[in-house]
């Protein structure tokens, strides 16, 4: 099987900072893409940013800016540094992966257990 386990979650005041760390582990073949979607009250999942292999990413405009994702392929994991974070921030951030595991031909998306932050005004 494979396991993602996502910490760094916290409450933060506006202008903070949070880093969060997301690392796969299991019966892996190799990673392609992996980020973060993120889901707020009342609001739709969104996807935050997302990471090839080769480095490129893309973010959500709304981040854009003031967050930054980087990946250690050696170790299969993920980090997202979140900078000057506003109270629209405020979400269940859920890390995923996408997965060739030993035990399967495709790539299947793969999903954290979710980690809160909470950004006050």
């Amino acid at each position: 099987q494979v396991q993602l386990v996502e910490s760094g979650g916290g409450f933060v005041q506006a202008g903070g900072s949070l880093r969060l760390s997301c690392a796969a582990s299991g019966s892996i073949s190799e990673i392609s893409s992996m980020g973060w979607y993120r889901q707020g009250p009342g609001k739709q999942r969104e996807l935050v940013a997302t990471i090839t292999p080769g480095f490129n990413t893309n973010y959500a405009d709304s981040v854009k800016g003031r967050f930054t994702l980087s990946r250690d392929n050696a170790k299969n994991t993920v980090y997202l540094q979140m900078n000057r974070l506003k109270p629209e921030d405020t979400a269940v951030y859920y890390c995923y992966a996408n997965v060739l595991s030993f035990q399967t031909t495709s790539h299947y998306m793969y999903w954290a257990q979710g980690t809160q932050v909470t950004v006050s005004s």
